[in-house]
């Protein structure tokens, strides 16, 4: 057998050996890449399949060695296509009890676009995140819709095009006897590196309202929060814990500002 000949087989074997390596990935790597990503604020639970197609719960863990609980009802399933190998990408996502419709991902390793979809979430779940949710003790309904959202990647940051809207209804917290506190609206618009955010109260009895960004990360927020008339004296002592006094023309109302 020449040498040539060696090494070409050498060759196959090497490649044969790395793509059953990838054909058997393990479901572990994504809840691996999700902790990574999250700072270990979020991991998967109960992974079962591979890495190509499988299942889990996505949980969150309040601090170090706290145990790991589910942040949604019903259980994620995915597929990844390999083409990803390649730098395309064709993923879906599918979980009937929180998702209107599969969440699919298509692109390259450069731009991808989420079709549009929405996401419905229980706020007594979020208090596994830890503080301040697990004080604040959050109820009601949350629902985050989304546009065909597009991300273009530029070296280490990545740009995202598209809006997005969180609806809150009827929430309440363990923080006052008022329930519910009212209905809420956030609205975010995407351009590149910066989303402008809007705050929108849709019922009371606390009215909750401003505006802000998120510009590379750093979040940015400069709204106010009053009470109804008629309803000052009952919400007083929850509206003093979310910020200062000020006079806003003949009313009284409290400063929500993040910088």
């Amino acid at each position: 057998m020449s040498q040539k000949t060696v090494f070409i087989w050498i060759g196959a074997a090497i490649l044969s050996t790395v793509a059953t390596a990838f054909i058997f990935l393990p479901a572990s790597w994504l809840a691996f890449l999700l902790e990574k990503q999250t700072a270990g604020r979020l991991s998967l639970g109960e992974v079962q399949g591979s890495f190509w197609r499988g299942s889990a719960f996505v949980g969150g863990a309040s601090g170090i060695n706290s145990p790991v609980t589910p942040l949604f009802p019903g259980r994620f399933s995915w597929r990844i296509s390999p083409m990803i190998l390649l730098g395309q990408i064709d993923v879906e996502l599918e979980n009937a009890a929180v998702l209107s419709s599969a969440a699919k991902l298509l692109g390259n390793l450069s731009q991808w676009r989420l079709a549009a979809s929405s996401l419905s979430l229980s706020p007594e779940r979020l208090e596994a995140l830890g503080a301040p949710l697990n004080t604040i003790g959050p109820s009601g309904q949350l629902r985050l819709n989304w546009n065909m959202l597009e991300f273009t990647r530029y070296a280490e940051k990545i740009d995202v095009t598209g809006s997005m809207q969180l609806t809150m209804i009827d929430m309440a917290s363990r923080l006052s006897s008022i329930k519910p506190l009212g209905s809420y609206q956030l609205s975010f618009d995407w351009r590149g590196q910066i989303a402008d955010i809007v705050l929108a109260t849709t019922k009371g009895p606390m009215l909750l309202s401003g505006n802000g960004s998120l510009n590379g990360g750093r979040f940015q927020f400069s709204g106010k929060a009053m009470a109804e008339v008629g309803q000052e004296e009952k919400l007083a002592n929850l509206l003093n814990l979310l910020g200062q006094r000020r006079r806003d023309g003949d009313k009284d109302v409290i400063a929500l500002e993040f910088k």
